[in-house]
Parts: structure tokens; sequence; C-alpha cells
């Protein structure tokens, strides 16, 4: 996302997380940029019966949590380290006047955000009116894309069938019985438990 040299030229600090530790709460006041280093993040929230839901997850180089630091809003979701991660940390002060000093930093911000904008409007439409093998199809098209992997070439989904699940709405038996029809359909392909597309 923003080159880490950029990032600390600007006086980011690097913190370290460990499994399962959280980053920040869901109606927590943004404060900071975060950008993944090394490690894995999810952003989440729980539902009114205990029930995790996941909003997306990232990865090394991956940036989380930007869109409250430009409209002065609480975090619409938590995000917690599931592994041990290391994150780039900036003030968000100090990150507003990054983007203002270099342009195509700032584009490129503004791209990742509309990205997401679409990934949303996409899975909340396949979440409220679709069935499960479509919408998990979706999701791995989706996912497929983003990747820039060519439309020929072979996608290994590198997420978890709880993973799925968790981005999906859907119950983890339910995925495992709609990628199994998906693969019948010849829509996708397993091999040694990996999905591929």
């Amino acid at each position: 996302m923003i080159a880490p040299d950029i990032l600390l030229r600007y006086k980011a600090t690097l913190k370290s997380f460990s499994k399962d530790r959280v980053i920040f709460n869901e109606l927590d006041t943004p404060q900071f940029y975060f950008q993944i280093k090394t490690g894995k993040v999810k952003m989440y929230n729980i539902t009114e019966d205990g029930k995790e839901f996941v909003q997306g997850f990232f990865e090394d180089g991956k940036s989380f949590g930007e869109p409250p630091l430009f409209v002065d809003s609480k975090y619409p979701a938590s995000a917690a380290a599931m592994d041990n991660t290391e994150v780039y940390i900036l003030p968000k002060t100090i990150f507003l006047d990054l983007l203002k000093e270099n342009p195509e930093i700032h584009l490129n911000i503004t791209k990742l955000l509309c990205e997401r904008m679409v990934y949303k409007a996409t899975i909340i439409k396949e979440v409220s009116i679709y069935p499960p093998e479509h919408r998990i199809l979706t999701l791995l098209n989706y996912l497929k894309t983003a990747s820039n992997t060519d439309k020929k070439s072979l996608y290994e989904v590198t997420l978890t069938r709880q993973q799925l699940s968790e981005l999906t709405g859907l119950r983890v038996e339910t995925v495992i019985r709609s990628v199994k029809k998906l693969e019948k359909s010849n829509k996708l392909s397993i091999s040694e438990r990996k999905i591929y597309l």
C-alpha cells in the first residue's frame, strides 16, 4: 500500500500484536492509520446472538480501518490479529499530511477504498437475496479478480471453509455442502481439500 520507507520517514511506529489481540474495537474513535508489515488481521462484528461476522481479512502490506479517518466517525467493526502480526501505525494527523504531500499515494488510497465499497455492495446484495452457492461463487470470483490472477489461470483459494463462512454469513456446514455442489456442477475444483477456481 504505502511503501514502508515512506511510512518510516513520516515517523510511523511498528507495533507487534499477538494472535487474537484486539487492535481496535467497534465504536472506538479512530486515531491511527494501520498497515500490516507481516501477519494477518480480521475486521469483524459480533451479532446479537454472539456470532462473528467478518467484514474482511487483511495480510502483509495491506492497510485496514481507513474510512473513519476521513469522515470523523467511529469504527463500524473491530479488528484483531489472527496470528502474530506486526503493524505500522501512523497518527491520523500525520497520515492526512502524508496524503496531502503525496498525491499519488492519495489516489491509490482512494482507489483502494472504492474497490472495497464495490466489494461490500456486492456482498450485501449476495447475502440478502441469493442462495448459498451463488454467494460463495461470487465471493470466490471477486477474490480471484482482486488477486490479479489471469481469468484463464487456476486460482487457489487461501481461505478456510470457516473463513468463507464468516465472510458470507453462512454456517460452516452450509459452506461445505455448497462447495461440494459447486464442484459437482464444475464451477470450481477441489484437490487435497483446497478449492481452485
